[in-house]
């Protein structure tokens, strides 16, 4: 077991190295740029789209726009927003902040992009159902001398969406973080209490996947809005007891991020907390990564470039807006200077609680299991899809079985290999995804042109 950790945390390491960096911010800054930064000056027109203004029920697809993005961000708005950014500050003091907005500035272009492509290049399953993916989009859009690279594509996203970090993470929270500091459960008490643990999410978590991605969009259109408004007024009211400390942090985050004073990365200095920053915007909102590209290609639309403009609000809800909150209530309590044994949601717990008091652990652990289940059932979707694609989607069920059991698994075994294998499958989902996009792009930007120069209510192009 030591040497496969040994192996899956080099191989890791390796792809989370300056090239897929230079792949996915570099990507992103291509797309920007050749858009003209298209994307971000239509932000008043993804919003009507998302207030349904343009839905029609006749259109293709499973689900609306905003269930599409709900969907989506169930899947980003996790432990990343309370854990990820913990890690990036603990590796990467607070310039690493710095690179995780850069990832999200850029990331706005790339989910217009991959997500457009989503709707342009469709595909039916092995059962007749239209679906959307970076699978179909490279079978649909660069034809099947491509189909390694979807494979390698729904391989990697097998692994990459499993449930079982969000489980164990989930149950380690619980369990350090409240029951047993309160003398609820002891040491002895452990392993009954991580099996309870999983069976009850288990059963909460099958009782949605399987109702299919119909019911995953009704149950996170209320689930996500709600938890991003409570976790956000929670944030805010720490933020204005320590409004006074704000502007020096901002100011620390931007000078911070070309020194590197702080970072404990394999590789030090500026390349570490770019490393570091980049990585965790990457696990916040996955823009380039394809997983969310699968979650918007079950929009109802006949308008590829509607669910574009839709995408582009993931990267600026979940990081520029959460990931922000949550840094700054770090670094505004003086909770990131308090060891190096202290990471993770731990971080974030024993920020809330300076500025919170008792309460504080308590509210992050709620946040926890709200954040973390949405997580799980989205991820079960994706890796479903990946499954279809693979051996066909009359066999894609039995995913459901085996991710429901893996919900309980997850909650009793120690996870540091797996750990490390899920984030390498992320970096090996993020090379076809963004290789697809990059040779797609100029068939999105020639739908983009007609579709606004259609629009008598927006600015043509």
């Amino acid at each position: 077991m030591a040497l496969l950790e040994r192996v899956f945390a080099a191989v890791s390491d390796f792809l989370w190295g300056p090239p897929l960096i230079m792949l996915l911010v570099g990507g992103g800054l291509f797309f920007l740029i050749y858009s003209r930064a298209l994307p971000y000056r239509h932000f008043g027109h993804a919003v009507a789209l998302l207030r349904g203004r343009y839905d029609s029920r006749s259109d293709p697809g499973d689900i609306s726009h905003f269930q599409a993005l709900s969907a989506a961000l169930s899947g980003t708005l996790g432990l990343g927003n309370i854990a990820g950014v913990a890690v990036a500050i603990s590796m990467g003091g607070p310039g690493a902040v710095f690179w995780m907005w850069v990832t999200a500035l850029v990331g706005v272009a790339t989910k217009f992009f991959t997500c457009t492509l989503s709707i342009m290049y469709r595909g039916y399953d092995s059962e007749g159902r239209l679906q959307g993916g970076p699978m179909y989009i490279i079978r649909e859009g660069l034809g099947r001398k491509w189909l390694l690279l979807a494979g390698l594509f729904c391989v990697a996203g097998l692994f990459g969406t499993l449930p079982v970090f969000q489980i164990n993470q989930l149950a380690e929270a619980l369990r350090d973080a409240i029951l047993m500091p309160a003398g609820v459960i002891s040491e002895d008490q452990i392993g009954v209490f991580n099996f309870l643990l999983g069976v009850t999410v288990a059963a909460v978590v099958a009782s949605v996947i399987f109702g299919g991605i119909w019911r995953i969009g009704r149950v996170t259109a209320v689930v996500v809005p709600a938890m991003v408004i409570v976790y956000l007024l929670c944030a805010l009211v720490i933020l204005v007891i320590n409004a006074g400390e704000i502007p020096r942090y901002l100011q620390l985050i931007f000078t911070d991020a070309f020194r590197g004073d702080y970072t404990q990365a394999a590789i030090g200095g500026l390349l570490g907390v770019m490393i570091v920053g980049v990585r965790q915007g990457a696990f916040s909102n996955e823009a380039g990564i394809g997983t969310e590209v699968m979650a918007h290609g079950a929009a109802r639309t006949r308008e590829p470039v509607r669910e574009g403009l839709v995408a582009m609000m993931g990267p600026v809800i979940d990081t520029l807006l959460v990931c922000t909150c949550t840094a700054l209530v770090i670094l505004t309590t003086g909770a990131w200077q308090a060891g190096e044994g202290v990471a993770g949601a731990a971080l974030t717990a024993s920020a809330f609680a300076d500025a919170l008091g008792a309460p504080g652990p308590w509210l992050v652990a709620a946040l926890v299991v709200v954040f973390s289940m949405s997580t799980m059932f989205t991820f079960w979707y994706y890796g479903a899809k990946c499954l279809g694609f693979l051996i066909g989607a009359e066999h894609q069920h039995w995913y459901k079985y085996f991710y429901t059991a893996l919900v309980v698994l997850g909650a009793v075994v120690s996870l540091e290999v797996v750990i490390y294998l899920i984030t390498a499958m992320y970096g090996l989902m993020a090379i076809p995804t963004m290789i697809a996009t990059l040779l797609l792009a100029p068939r999105v930007m020639a739908a983009a042109r007609d579709y606004f120069a259609r629009q008598s209510d927006v600015n043509p192009e």
